[in-house]
């Protein structure tokens, strides 16, 4: 019997894969995806992402302010994801978050953030409070995103209240240490493809070590596999009562030789990530953790239900 997917994460009604909609739900469907969980990030796409749940019955609609967003919010956003929130009683709330990143590191010329005031980390905790209280009011699944505020994330989540049901941190990218620390407090962990080595997709039998020999490459590879091997690290770190896997489609590709499906890139290049890699993505999970990958898919479905539902 082919497993089931599930993907925790995704932001199908981004511009990038609107095109290709029709072909994408072909393609999910031969992948043998079962349901996606599709996140907005804006009052903006909120609309966009419930048509979405109303064309598609295993699209799960997710809606909150991301940390990139908090900056142009309009005064009303909060009454506005009350309303959103209150029309459908399958949604969850995300992607909200913490992100030093757009603060500190990202280049004041990132076409990504062109036209967007940079929040504060005080606006951004402020927000991220907010939904977070909103979410524990009503015991519904959360997505968050965090980068370069693992730190802070963490104090924020001790002093605020969460769902009964958990949190999902998206996308992972913190310690094995504090990956710990996050799963006492109720955390979800959702994998993503983008963390594996490149290589062969065929190639499972050793994620960690790199893909190529060419001496040019050979510090690029070697890179990528200390990445790879902590993201390894951490994820064995976590129960497997509290794995899940996505995509974050169209963005976070999986590396080069990862991809079995593939969209049109973008004019200036960039690769579109097609969400039915999900499958790629679990069996690389699968090959960090040394695990029968039939077994572990049955696992991230109870684990996906468990939370989503």
């Amino acid at each position: 019997m082919m497993p089931v997917f599930f993907d925790a994460h995704n932001h199908l009604q981004d511009e990038w894969l609107r095109p290709h909609l029709e072909q994408i739900a072909d393609d999910l469907a031969a992948a043998g995806v079962a349901g996606a969980v599709v996140n907005g990030t804006c009052e903006a796409d909120w609309p966009d992402v419930a048509a979405l749940a109303r064309r598609f019955p295993w699209v799960r609609p997710s809606y909150g302010l991301h940390p990139w967003d908090v900056g142009n919010a309009s005064p009303h956003w909060r009454e506005t994801l009350l309303r959103t929130l209150d029309a459908d009683p399958r949604a969850a709330v995300g992607e909200i978050g913490l992100d030093r990143w757009i603060l500190e590191r990202a280049r004041p010329d990132d076409p990504r953030l062109a036209g967007l005031r940079r929040a504060p980390l005080e606006e951004q905790i402020d927000a991220i409070r907010s939904q977070l209280e909103l979410a524990a009011e009503r015991n519904l699944p959360v997505s968050i995103h965090c980068l370069d505020a693992w730190g802070v994330l963490d104090e924020t989540l001790r002093q605020t209240p969460l769902p009964a049901r958990g949190f999902l941190l998206h996308a992972y990218g913190g310690s094995a240490e504090m990956a710990r620390g996050f799963a006492a407090l109720g955390a979800y962990f959702s994998f993503n493809g983008n963390f594996l080595p490149p290589g062969p997709i065929e190639d499972r039998r050793n994620p960690t070590t790199p893909a190529s020999t060419d001496s040019k490459k050979t510090s690029e590879a070697a890179r990528d596999a200390t990445r790879a091997r902590r993201y390894a690290e951490a994820f064995a770190a976590i129960p497997t009562d509290r794995l899940l896997v996505e995509t974050d489609a169209p963005a976070m590709p999986l590396p080069e030789g990862r991809r079995p499906y593939s969209l049109p890139p973008r004019a200036d290049g960039t690769v579109v990530n097609h969400p039915a890699n999900l499958a790629a993505a679990y069996a690389g999970l699968a090959g960090f953790l040394q695990r029968p990958p039939e077994a572990l898919a049955l696992q991230i479905a109870a684990n996906f239900h468990r939370f989503f539902e």
